[in-house]
């Protein structure tokens, strides 16, 4: 008899570094710096993530005084960058709270450079603490050319603590601002306070996977013994969500229609957004009388406020992980929030709050192990940008929405943003609106910030090797001066991005897509094949617009000065790029390429964030006698519909191989010789197509979506594809829609059924077409 081991249960869970006791991590972002506070014996490690980016430090001892010796450091005569930062203005933050702390760092304070040259990525060096230490590390960097390829980029510090704590908890992370009300919820409690209009309440979750619970009223209400709370029925209501769903809303109200609250910002984007705390009877119905719930709770915490008591309390659900399967049922699992998560809001009225510490221990609602909740509110005073948080992957630091360096002058003209991967960018804007925007583009000009492309160097003298290896195009062919189009797939044939491709140099590559994993993946292939190559991040430092219409280059040829040595605007190819100035030789450097994302002809232009406004400016005043528009997502979405142009997420995923998506033209099986990642899947692929991008023309005027299901004519049971994009085109004057379907449906002039409802009940007839509706033979865009 075969006798069974025990199981043990032992998921890979990369977010929770954070929760290994005694180490802590870090972000020093490129061209900033961190503090960090060392005791005796801890070692501090520094690593250069992605290579080429010089390290600076300082360090000062308890008496304010400098250490480095402490480190085995010695001073470095060109380490400045410190110094410079900190004294660039007598009020900077950072150098005030090291003056609380008997620290003056001045201009003569010396400092280190950790390491100079080359350094590939990952490089590492780890410094042992010989005594208490407040150390300042940097990753030096200053704004660079259009042209330039060394982007100053982050560095991670990881410290691991001689003695560290005996609790295994993560540090607290510091205040976003000097706070009026700073308190701990510990697990199994629930504390109630005010807030006044204006303030900001941040719920922080310290060591992660931790829910709390949520609840306010109405101040004044409570004066005249009227309970006036968060109605879940109304917010869901006035945001348009029917149904619970995960996530949080924009703002909450109370069942007069009245917000109460708006989300400012959101680390986590994973939460449940409007259920009941839990209750006695939950655990009751489980076996656990008497446990501790937030409901009991957060009753007694109100009483005193006068608030009567309620055995389920619907509540904010901060940090639980909560969803609906297939079956309409709630599902839940652990929290995916990590140490230091938070949620920031801001009143829109005086209010009584409550928060609890989830004291649920008895499945994953708190990843089996309650822990702390910290609770801080903000005067009205602070200014805090509205984001959401962005991670490249699970265990990266989190970064914050941002705003290009146009935001300035979109939002002067519109109030209408979305968060678009981890960038503001306008869905449309007001006084022009959707269908403007689309025919200035269709028939003068129109101007967009596409800032939110990332954008990655790659650089040394492998680097042509390692995108010949990791894209599907034959990178060889790419001349100086060129840009081609590609696919990047992994090695089952899927595809993990698309994007363009910019040959500065023999050694020299700009890639630029949508994903910022794409820099990751290239970094992994590098080190795998142990290539000379650095791959660094830069979309931080160049920001872009996109200049689409049959004026476009009207507007250009007198704006864009170039020297001999590169083409002209106006002879500017298609899918070639020149690097120029702004109107004359003293004017700020820019670099156009003629591609563009509308099926126009099109121009975009890239330059550093800090030209962006003269930019920006310059463009629109010449482009208003021509009748420029500016554009938003919307827009763009119907024109790049109707031009065939696919999108990540609807054309494609990971699990769609380029000849599924559309794009097998850039998959050169015939003629690229070389080997590349996904060659020998796509091969097998192409030989068996399943399914093939086709259009559909709808009958009638009822639009198609993306996720609708595709039948055969004849209310054909059986689902033979799915509408990826659907748009109602105006030039078309009818609805199109962008469609995965199988290879046997595939045939133009195919009749179809489009499923609404449950996908039998309502049917829209359609035709099978080919995936460019509009100027199919390119003739615009080549003009």
């Amino acid at each position: 008899m075969l006798i069974r081991p025990p199981i043990s249960s032992r998921p890979a869970e990369p977010a929770l570094f954070a929760r290994t006791a005694g180490r802590e991590r870090y972000r020093v972002a490129g061209g900033g710096f961190t503090v960090v506070a060392l005791a005796p014996g801890d070692t501090l490690q520094i690593v250069d993530i992605e290579g080429r980016q010089p390290c600076e430090l300082m360090a000062f001892d308890t008496q304010g005084k400098a250490a480095l010796a402490a480190l085995e450091l010695q001073a470095s005569a060109d380490a400045s960058f410190i110094a410079s930062l900190l004294h660039n203005g007598p009020s900077s933050p950072v150098l005030t709270g090291l003056l609380k702390r008997g620290v003056s760092a001045s201009a003569r304070q010396p400092a280190a450079a950790i390491w100079s040259g080359d350094t590939p990525a990952g490089f590492a060096r780890n410094l042992v603490a010989a005594e208490a230490l407040l150390v300042i590390a940097a990753a030096p960097g200053v704004a660079s050319a259009i042209d330039s390829q060394n982007p100053p980029t982050d560095l991670r510090l990881t410290i691991d603590r001689a003695n560290p704590a005996l609790l295994a908890a993560p540090p607290l992370s510091a205040p976003l601002a000097d706070a009026l009300n700073d308190f701990t919820i510990h697990p199994g409690t629930a504390t109630a306070y005010t807030v006044r209009a204006g303030e900001y309440i941040q719920v922080l979750d310290v060591a992660g996977r931790q829910c709390s619970d949520f609840v306010a009223f109405d101040l004044a209400a409570l004066d005249r013994n009227e309970e006036l709370d968060l109605d879940q029925t109304v917010t869901r209501t006035l945001n348009g969500n029917a149904y619970p769903a995960p996530g949080l809303f924009s703002k909450f109200f109370n069942r007069r229609m009245q917000p109460m609250l708006e989300v400012v910002r959101d680390t986590v984007g994973r939460h449940d957004s409007f259920a009941l705390a839990c209750a006695a009877r939950y655990y009751e119905s489980q076996g656990y009388f008497g446990h501790s719930n937030c409901s009991d709770n957060m009753s007694r915490a109100l009483a005193a406020f006068n608030v009567a008591p309620r055995p389920g309390w619907p509540a904010i659900n901060f940090f639980f992980n909560t969803g609906i399967n297939a079956h309409q049922q709630m599902t839940l699992d652990e929290p995916w929030s990590r140490p230091g998560d938070y949620v920031l809001m801001r009143a829109l009225t005086d209010l009584v709050c409550v928060s609890s510490s989830c004291p649920d221990d008895i499945d994953p609602a708190n990843g089996w192990n309650p822990t702390d909740i910290q609770i801080r509110v903000y005067p009205n005073k602070e200014r805090f940008s509205i984001a959401m948080a962005t991670r490249t992957t699970p265990d990266a630091e989190p970064v914050l929405t941002r705003e290009s360096g146009f935001h300035a002058k979109t939002s002067a003209l519109t109030r209408h943003f979305t968060d678009y991967r981890g960038w503001w960018l306008p869905t449309h804007y007001e006084g022009f609106g959707t269908v403007e925007e689309y025919f200035g583009c269709r028939e003068r000009v129109a101007m967009m910030d596409l800032s939110a492309l990332r954008k990655f160097e790659i650089i040394g003298p492998d680097a042509e090797a390692l995108l010949q290896y990791c894209l599907t195009r034959d990178v060889r062919r790419l001349a100086v001066g060129q840009v081609v189009y590609s696919a990047m797939c992994y090695p089952h044939g899927g595809m993990l991005d698309d994007g363009t491709l910019l040959r500065l140099g023999p050694d020299n590559f700009r890639w630029i897509c949508g994903e910022d994993y794409a820099g990751v993946w290239l970094r992994e292939q590098a080190a795998a094949l142990g290539m000379k190559v650095w791959i660094k991040s830069a979309s931080d430092q160049i920001h872009n617009l996109s200049i689409q219409g049959p004026l476009s280059r009207e507007l250009l040829k007198e704006m864009v000065w170039t020297p001999s040595t590169q083409p002209a605007l106006e002879s500017l190819g298609w899918f070639r790029f020149l690097v120029g100035r702004l109107d004359d030789y003293e004017g700020c450097p820019i670099m156009v390429s003629r591609t563009g994302y509308t099926g126009e002809l099109g121009y975009e232009l890239w330059c550093h964030p800090q030209d962006a406004e003269r930019v920006w400016d310059r463009l629109w005043s010449a482009g208003q006698p021509l009748g420029m528009v500016p554009l938003g997502l919307n827009a763009l979405d119907m024109l790049r519909v109707e031009a065939g142009l696919i999108f990540a997420g609807y054309e494609f995923t990971d699990e769609t191989d380029p000849f599924e998506a559309g794009i097998g033209f850039s998959v050169p099986l015939k003629t690229k010789t070389d080997d590349f990642i996904g060659r020998d899947a796509l091969l097998a692929r192409s030989a068996h197509p399943r399914h093939k991008l086709v259009g559909l023309e709808l009958d009638g005027n009822e639009p198609a979506h993306h996720g609708d299901c595709v039948h055969g004519q004849h209310n054909a049971r059986a689902q033979i594809g799915v509408v990826t994009s659907g748009v109602r085109s105006p030039i078309l004057g009818k609805n199109i829609a962008l469609c995965r379907i199988d290879i046997a449906h595939a045939e133009p002039g195919t009749r179809v059924q489009i499923g609404k409802i449950d996908g039998h009940q309502k049917r829209i007839d359609a035709q099978v077409v080919a995936p460019i509706f509009y100027d199919p033979d390119k003739s615009r865009v080549r003009a």
